[in-house]
């Protein structure tokens, strides 16, 4: 979502109420070609329906192509879908990423897109700073807005695409499988002219695996990924690895409860162990300059500034990989050092453009509102640019 200034041509608008118009008309300047209609329009398979796919489908279809947004979720707003069940693992992660008191770490008047600012509704979260539920809000408005929702197919997790041809007549193959609760149905079909990725960054949870002993380490080990509430860690002795915008979150949520809480920093100026002097928080250490040295099969934490802490349990603040798991091996994009690539302007892949492309890619690992900020129409409108021809 773009992080600029609001257009105040036309006044305020009424966010989610599809009767009232725009105050001021759509910006077809930076949508549209030369001609008032596309010289093709295209069926686009759209991959996820959070803040990057969404738009992407508006611009599409302002562009007169036709979108189809697949998304493995029950709802429209990717990353922002709040799953309170938790109990992810290394073996098998969740498919959210969002803990019951996140809230944004941008303001909302960053986080809206151009035309439909991020006001507060009537009977939400009226921060500046809102909870999660309040952005997921916010895109299903959007998408109601604008009328998007008939254009997501919901429960629908795309498995596999594959290049169908090559040259001018070149095509996409996407196999899908469609879930309910009961069940997974068989993997469907369809083939498409072109195919967009918004999948996001929050699919894979990255683990510290490298410490000494990590592997024969007794207690429980967890991701942020998994993360929920504070409570199962009632009386508990916490390490948290990671020092971002999560972690701290995290470890101050937790030791409200926990016996000990003690975060790691790498990146802090002095090699030293200390209380954080938050109040109320007095069991919670910060270790500057320390990761985690080695774990020890009796229980015990060994940081590298020389203390160590027997620990029930280690949450893993550490971040996510890119995967794109169901790209067939000749889309020619590949993940090098958590980088995506070849891709010009973080959009197009020089071999395949515009016929693949990806939406919402961070320039760097970013939590919250940047993730919508990131999104924003300038990427969305390049695209429906080129599918125009």
């Amino acid at each position: 979502m773009s992080g600029r200034k609001t257009d105040t041509r036309g006044g305020e608008q009424n966010r989610g109420d599809p009767s009232i118009s725009l105050p001021f008309p759509p910006r077809r300047s930076l949508i549209l070609s030369e001609s008032s209609m596309p010289r093709r329009s295209v069926r686009v398979a759209v991959i996820g329906a959070g803040a990057a796919g969404l738009v992407a489908a508006r611009e599409l279809r302002r562009e007169g192509h036709s979108p189809v947004v697949f998304e493995r979720a029950d709802a429209v707003g990717g990353v922002w879908v709040y799953d309170d069940a938790g109990g992810g693992s290394e073996q098998r992660p969740s498919s959210s990423c969002l803990y019951a008191s996140l809230r944004t770490n941008l303001p909302r008047e960053s986080m809206g897109f151009l035309d439909f600012p991020f006001h507060a509704a009537g009977d939400g979260d009226a921060r500046r700073f809102p909870g999660h539920e309040e952005v997921r809000r916010y895109l299903e408005d959007f998408a109601r807005r604008f009328d998007l929702l008939g254009l997501v197919r919901l429960q629908t997790e795309v498995v596999r695409v594959t290049r169908e041809a090559a040259g001018a007549s070149e095509s996409w193959r996407v196999s899908y499988h469609t879930r309910t609760k009961l069940e997974r149905r068989e993997a469907e079909e369809e083939v498409f002219d072109a195919v967009v990725v918004c999948s996001g960054h929050y699919r894979e949870p990255r683990f510290a695996d490298d410490i000494a002993g990590i592997d024969a380490w007794p207690g429980k080990q967890l991701h942020s990924n998994s993360y929920r509430v504070p409570e199962p860690f009632q009386n508990q002795v916490v390490v948290v690895i990671g020092c971002g915008p999560s972690g701290t979150d995290i470890a101050r949520d937790i030791a409200g409860v926990a016996k000990e809480v003690h975060l790691t920093n790498r990146s802090a100026p002095a090699a030293t162990c200390d209380r954080l002097p938050l109040p109320g928080h007095d069991n919670l250490w910060l270790h500057f300059h320390s990761m985690v040295d080695r774990a020890e099969e009796d229980g015990t934490v060994v940081f590298q500034d020389g203390s160590r802490v027997k620990a029930d349990v280690i949450m893993h603040c550490t971040g996510y990989k890119y995967s794109f798991t169901f790209l067939s091996e000749d889309s020619t994009i590949s993940v090098d050092d958590n980088r995506v690539g070849p891709l010009y302007k973080h959009v197009f892949p020089p071999q395949l453009a515009p016929r693949l492309s990806f939406i919402g890619l961070p320039h760097k690992e970013a939590e919250g509102g940047q993730l919508l900020k990131e999104a924003g129409p300038g990427s969305q409108n390049k695209l429906a640019l080129r599918m125009s021809g």
